[in-house]
């Protein structure tokens, strides 16, 4: 009975942060341009953001993963263990950048040639959400 009452609770918190919100009247982009004294990143220039970032990140920790590979097959001292261990982490960085690369190129190429920038998923063009009304 008390948790049908905490989550009827919650129900009724979560509709009233609702209701909140829609009574909330809309700022046009002027007003935030002009309090803010620049332009407003859009939810697209966002989304673009982060997906590029996303990539790079993950090339960068493939990258960095590889260094540590090759550290690690340095330091090993010639056992047997340790060497193979670090081949493993080389050909899981190396299997990764190949990922990276090859997942680019499909998107790009999907971007570029077959929906010719009209469906842009945010890498060689920004992303496009297109407006429901």
């Amino acid at each position: 009975m008390l948790s049908k009452i905490k989550n009827s609770l919650s129900v009724f918190k979560y509709l009233q942060l609702l209701a909140y919100f829609s009574f909330v009247s809309p700022v046009s982009a002027q007003t935030i341009r002009a309090s803010l004294g620049f332009n407003a990143p859009t939810l697209s220039t966002i989304l673009t953001f982060m997906i590029r970032a996303f990539f790079i990140i993950a090339g960068l920790a493939a990258l960095l993963y590889l260094l540590l590979g090759a550290l690690a097959w340095v330091t090993s001292g010639g056992n047997k263990e340790n060497v193979d261990k670090a081949r493993d982490k080389i050909t899981a960085a190396v299997l990764g950048l190949i990922i990276i690369v090859a997942v680019l190129a499909i998107i790009v190429t999907f971007e570029q040639v077959i929906f010719r920038q009209q469906i842009c998923l945010g890498l060689s063009c920004n992303l496009v959400i297109p407006a429901l009304l």
